[in-house]
């Protein structure tokens, strides 16, 4: 064998190592995303029979159940410290958002895509009077907080700075809404 297919060999065979050594680090991977994948499911009516009607109560009895059930697997010993270090963040994230999370199914032509949601703040915004934005954006400031958890979950699983993130955010739309509040006012 030439020097130049020992060296070639030698480099193919570190690849296949090094691949051989994500194999375990991929399933883990896989089976995170599996679990955003169910939590998403849940939360966008796809498990719902046809004919059924969906209300806060199913969807939050559904999210309670498998809440409980990953509860268990936390326990049972057959996760990793990363599985489980993600895992525990992820449910404590939909705990603290299930109020958020479950309040829109009763409501009746809610927006469930980012299409429509776009549609909607752009009538609202139109709809209002300068002097209603600012209780209009502390409204629009809890289900974007909502929904900023549910992608912080899906993007990045793990994410230590989600207090910040959220007090910043918090904060952000109060300096919206007193903005809105002085530069918007009726004349007197």
């Amino acid at each position: 064998m030439s020097p130049l297919c020992a060296q070639k060999l030698a480099r193919l065979k570190a690849i296949v190592a090094e691949r051989a050594a994500w194999a375990d680090q991929l399933a883990q991977v896989k089976r995170l995303h599996g679990w955003v994948l169910e939590v998403e499911h849940i939360l966008d009516e796809s498990l719902a029979k046809e004919g059924e009607v969906v209300s806060n109560a199913t969807v939050g009895s559904r999210l309670d159940s498998w809440r409980a059930q990953m509860a268990t697997r936390l326990t049972d010993g057959t996760l990793s410290e990363l599985e489980q270090e993600c895992l525990t963040e992820c449910l404590q994230l939909l705990s603290n958002l299930r109020p958020h999370l479950v309040q829109c199914y009763d409501r009746e032509g809610f927006p469930r895509t980012n299409n429509e949601m776009e549609r909607s703040i752009r009538q609202r915004k139109h709809a209002l009077s300068p002097h209603q934005w600012p209780q209009e954006l502390e409204r629009l400031s809890v289900a974007l907080w909502a929904f900023c958890g549910v992608l912080r979950v899906v993007g990045t699983g793990y994410n230590q700075a989600a207090a910040t993130d959220r007090a910043g955010l918090k904060a952000r739309s109060r300096r919206l809404s007193s903005g809105a509040s002085r530069d918007h006012r009726p004349p007197a």
